[in-house]
């Protein structure tokens, strides 16, 4: 994918952020990071096939326009109907999750779309959270990421309630109030491993959940 979005993108991403507006009232929540025009990786918990659309809905119309979700290839190519969404009206990066079948390596994918100037939305449990863990375990992309582009901002991305509004098999949205909290970027250290990176940017992310209290921890 370009750097650039194309006229049916940008019209369709405003039309899907009003649609989200208007079934979830989600609002950003800037708690450590702000808009800045930068070129940023948002990293974000993963529950439902809309979370993309959620986080995408609370940037700036300018940096939703070069903002891409990653994605999995093996759904969204799936089907002309798929391929039509995931190619034409939104913006995705996609990547071949099977490493048998695949023909393209998946970091090579992610990196020639940020040197081609996009953001990122990411999702490094790497699959949908279907268990009743908070957060499943980090692979390793965000840290192959964050090795390979040190100057890319590192925000967590924390959706609330977009599991329920569309949960898995539904066709339409249930409305239902979202919140999605962005944190402080996480850069990371000289030195650090792999294994330490992953848990403490889990660590920064599971900070951003909503507490049974109902205040954020």
């Amino acid at each position: 994918m370009s750097g650039s979005a194309s006229l049916l993108q940008i019209v369709s991403g405003s039309m899907l952020a009003v649609l989200a507006r208007a079934v979830t009232g989600v609002r950003p929540i800037w708690a450590g990071s702000a808009p800045n025009g930068g070129q940023r990786i948002y990293f974000a918990n993963h529950a439902s096939h809309g979370d993309f659309i959620l986080v995408a809905t609370c940037l700036t119309p300018s940096e939703r326009s070069r903002t891409a979700a990653v994605a999995g290839a093996d759904y969204w190519s799936a089907g002309h109907v798929r391929r039509f969404i995931s190619r034409r009206l939104l913006r995705t990066v996609l990547v071949e999750r099977n490493w048998v079948e695949r023909t393209a390596d998946p970091m090579q994918v992610m990196l020639d779309a940020l040197d081609a100037g996009e953001s990122l939305i990411f999702f490094p449990e790497g699959t949908r959270n279907m268990t009743e863990e908070p957060l499943l375990r980090f692979r390793s992309g965000l840290y192959n990421l964050a090795v390979a582009r040190p100057g890319v901002e590192l925000v967590p991305c924390w959706i609330e309630n977009m599991s329920r509004v569309l949960p898995k098999g539904a066709l339409l949205p249930v409305p239902l109030l979202c919140r999605t909290v962005f944190g402080a970027p996480v850069t990371l250290k000289e030195g650090e491993d792999r294994k330490e990176f992953l848990e403490r940017a889990r660590r920064a992310l599971l900070s951003l959940a909503p507490r049974k209290d109902g205040n954020n921890g």
